[in-house]
């Protein structure tokens, strides 16, 4: 007998949603129990349909069912030429070309969907955009697990274990476990939520659900790889290291030895996508001649690879202050492709990692140290415009802190002087152009971002960044252009309300955006903000934090203090992040003997200045607390 589900049955709250009578029907006929059915489909697209269009790694609908060739492309993007990942002046630029290789074979895990096809009987047409078909795909699929466990089919969720983890298209027994084990704690602690099609799908909560882990040992999965990562038990991990090698007369890649901690802190985590599929992904960080980073994580199942270890200072992140402070990881993803999802799985994989280095290093699960990418300010004037822009939009950084166990939300009461920006992911929709070609627009999707205006109301234009543009170009909606907007989780001081209308200060100037009663875009936060000091008229500000020249000893260059083309105006405040001293980690050569940590006197203050962060000295500016 099948079990129940909350909200199945037609109630005072209407009819039985379509795609909820989909997974009973397709538990019926598979003799697979709906309770697995949902858990699975939860954990691979939190049974969202998106639309027929494929997640980053070519699966399609509730069920992800994967058609990779049909679906994926490959432009990593620390291969752009416009960024130097390595971000130190001391060194000449490093603009790595190297192309992902094209796969004549794919893995089994990436062609699903054509089994299920098989299965069925239903072409892959169907089983891509038709919801009801991909569910019945996704239970034909578990089916057939189930049968090559030699385990009969069975109304006891319990008992499917192995079939689950073999969904999972992992070749290793660790990667295959998490995934069952997250599955099946879907199962036990049950969800229910609206999905992008707007339908109420209903999974009932099974405390005491115990799966039978043992099938896993006849699953026929190679063991694990654990050695040496530095990851959670909670996650499946695998050593794949980054060259340390010399080449090219006394050039040397791709990435720096360390001693961190101890040497310097740990201060971020830098969230990137990798703009290419996993196995070119896992080549190119296997390069001397490329860069690097500490992690890459895997869209269909959230296995994770260990590329540098966190002592070591990776080259991802194209500012020199941040790649000696930070740890990179690399998911594997699309910043112009809206519709080519992250899974499920993935966020999960990458938060359990997050937290576990986030509690072994003392760093704070916010976004002042939690960065994307595209929060990483340029070094100097001429690297701003350069400076990459991924996980981009449309990374759901609301659900990732939730993930996370910090979930954004209001600190303060309304009318407080600091917002926390945190619209609605899903219905939050702002228009975005150039994912396919410049000016075309991309196709309409839920996203993090909210748009900035010069005055309250769309028919102002859009706020300039000056940085990205010194002389004077308006900014657009381009998908890569972050001059005019702010993300979820960035907190900013308010400068003025008007109606339906909220004002911060934003790169030196007002920035409005619409955040209504009924619609609000933003909380109401509290926190501290910095301003210039009275007499001054502005302060600098600085894409680093380097030392005065006095701390360096002999034989280390001073590097410059360089400030940027942005100045912080008498009369304005910003949202602190964090308060550090001045630091360079002064290594250009392979050999590690002449590597020196150098730090400061002058202290700075960490700030959200625009869409990126950014550093004013301490002597400049003057501390207050807003509440």
């Amino acid at each position: 007998m099948l079990l129940p589900l909350l909200g199945a049955a037609p109630s005072e709250a209407g009819p039985t949603a379509p795609l909820q009578e989909a997974f009973a029907s397709a538990a019926a006929a598979y003799d697979v129990p709906q309770s697995v059915l949902l858990g699975v489909s939860y954990l691979q697209s939190r049974w969202d349909e998106h639309g027929g269009a494929a997640s980053v790694s070519g699966g399609y609908g509730p069920m992800h069912l994967t058609d990779a060739r049909a679906a994926l492309a490959s432009a990593p993007h620390h291969s752009e030429g416009t960024e130097d990942p390595r971000g130190d002046s001391a060194r000449p630029p490093l603009h790595p070309a190297a192309p992902i290789s094209e796969d004549t074979e794919l893995p089994v895990r990436l062609e699903t969907l054509t089994k299920a096809a098989e299965l069925t009987g239903l072409s892959a047409e169907e089983l891509r955009t038709d919801p009801a078909a991909n569910v019945a795909g996704g239970a034909a699929l578990l089916a057939a697990a189930q049968e090559e466990l030699g385990e009969p089919p069975s109304d006891d969720p319990a008992r499917w274990y192995g079939a689950v983890a073999r969904f999972s298209g992992a070749d290793d027994s660790a990667t295959a476990a998490a995934y069952a084990d997250d599955v099946f704690d879907v199962i036990r602690t049950g969800e229910e939520r609206l999905t992008d099609a707007g339908q109420r799908i209903s999974l009932a909560a099974r405390p005491d659900l115990a799966p039978e882990t043992g099938q896993l040992a006849r699953a026929g999965l190679r063991g694990a790889a654990a050695a040496g990562t530095e990851c959670p038990a909670t996650v499946s991990c695998e050593w794949i290291p980054a060259p340390y090698e010399e080449f090219d007369e006394g050039d040397y890649g791709n990435h720096d030895k360390g001693q961190r901690p101890a040497s310097q802190s740990i201060e971020y985590i830098v969230v990137h996508d990798t703009e290419g599929a996993w196995e070119g992904v896992l080549d190119m960080v296997q390069d001397p001649t490329y860069v690097s980073w500490q992690y890459s994580l895997r869209s269909t199942d959230g296995h994770i690879a260990q590329h540098v270890k966190a002592k070591d200072v990776a080259w991802h992140a194209g500012n020199w202050f941040v790649n000696a402070k930070s740890i990179g990881l690399e998911h594997e993803g699309f910043l112009a492709s809206p519709d080519a999802w992250y899974t499920e799985a993935m966020y999960r994989s990458s938060a359990r990692l997050v937290k576990y280095l986030a509690k072994k290093y003392d760093i704070p699960l916010d976004r002042q140290h939690i960065l994307g990418h595209d929060t990483v300010p340029g070094t100097t004037t001429a690297t701003v415009p350069g400076m990459h822009t991924d996980p981009g939009p449309y990374w759901d950084w609301r659900h990732y802190f939730s993930l996370l166990g910090r979930p954004f939300g209001p600190t303060a009461r309304p009318g407080s002087g600091v917002v926390t920006i945190l619209p609605h992911y899903a219905t939050n929709r702002p228009e975005f152009t150039g994912c396919a070609s410049a000016g075309t627009p991309c196709a309409v999707h839920g996203s993090s971002a909210v748009r900035l205006y010069t005055g309250p109301g769309e028919e102002y234009p859009l706020v300039k960044d000056i940085g990205l543009r010194p002389g004077g170009g308006d900014s657009t909606t381009g998908v890569n252009d972050i001059g005019s907007r702010v993300s979820t989780g960035q907190q900013y001081a308010v400068a003025e309300r008007r109606g339906d209308w909220t004002a911060i200060w934003y790169l030196g100037q007002k920035a409005w955006f619409k955040n209504t009663k009924q619609a609000p875009t933003a909380v109401p936060a509290k926190g501290l903000v910095i301003t210039p000091k009275e007499g001054l008229d502005s302060a600098p500000v600085y894409g680093r934090a380097y030392p005065e020249a006095s701390a360096y000893p002999a034989g280390v260059p001073v590097q410059a203090v360089s400030p940027l083309s942005y100045k912080l105006p008498k009369g304005q405040r910003y949202v602190v992040g964090d308060k550090l001293p001045g630091q360079y980690y002064y290594a250009v050569t392979f050999a590690t003997d002449a590597h020196r940590v150098v730090t400061g006197e002058d202290l700075y203050y960490q700030i959200q200045y625009g869409h990126r962060v950014a550093f004013v000295r301490a002597a400049d500016v003057t501390v207050s607390s807003v509440r």
